[in-house]
């Protein structure tokens, strides 16, 4: 059985909501994660909130900015799932479900911009959930804005600034810790020599198009599941959003 999992952050689902379906429509991932909502669930546009009946949803936004989403096609997860939000979610940044042994989770780690300390303090939350998943035995999937390069070729020399936000020593630290607790970076792991596997391009001087970005949105897999990862992919061409989708298949 292949699984295809994929995760995008869409800047505002009610200004993209046609094309999240559309692209629905045609990827047809198993499970899809979104962040970035920018919507209360009853601002979802009608087409995704009622018309995606073969897919279990939780939407999890509350206004102008944040919010996320997660879609679990029923015939890949015929059990209903239990969705949830673990005790550090903030602003609407976590949704997380438990179904058919697996817990999957969308995340939107804040920006940092304007509290640093607060984003450092929700990863590193995000690590010690981790650390407790790992402990269970828990095979996971996490995925979403991490809003963190990994590392300095994950921002285009173009993009590079010193002590940028999201680039900080202290920033990628916490996501190494975070990938230390038994997680793969899978778009990383399937192409390790590109130096080219930007999420995120500035809206302006044609970046998205020339791929002058960052990388800063991940697919994480526990590292039993993550061996099972046969392709990973940035649609950088999809959408008016400035992240591209992430989607990868798992041999299941």
């Amino acid at each position: 059985m292949t699984l295809t999992v994929a995760t995008w952050n869409v800047n505002g689902i009610r200004a993209r909501g046609d094309e999240v379906r559309e692209w629905l429509a045609s990827a047809r991932p198993d499970a899809f994660f979104l962040q970035e909502l920018k919507a209360r669930p009853d601002q979802v546009p009608e087409a995704l909130a009622a018309g995606l009946g073969d897919y279990w949803l939780a939407w999890h936004g509350f206004g102008p900015y944040s919010g996320v989403a997660m879609g679990l096609r029923r015939e890949a997860f015929p059990r209903q799932p239990r969705f949830f939000h673990p005790d550090f979610d903030q602003d609407c940044r976590v949704v997380a479900a438990e179904t058919e042994g697996l817990l999957l989770a969308s995340l939107y780690v804040p920006n940092g911009g304007r509290d640093f300390l607060g984003k450092l303090a929700f990863l590193e939350r995000l690590r010690d959930w981790a650390a407790e998943l790992r402990a269970d035995g828990r095979p996971a999937i996490l995925a979403g804005d991490f809003n963190v390069a990994r590392e300095e070729r994950d921002i285009h020399p173009k993009e590079r600034k010193p002590n940028q936000v999201g680039a900080r020593p202290e920033e990628r630290e916490l996501l190494a810790a975070l990938l230390g607790e038994g997680l793969i970076d899978v778009g990383r792991a399937l192409d390790p020599e590109n130096d080219e596997l930007f999420t995120w391009w500035a809206p302006w001087r044609n970046l998205r198009q020339r791929n002058i970005g960052w990388r800063i949105d991940y697919l994480m897999a526990s590292g039993a599941l993550a061996e099972k990862a046969v392709a990973a992919a940035v649609h950088r061409e999809l959408g008016s959003s400035d992240h591209a989708p992430l989607v990868a298949r798992f041999n299941v």
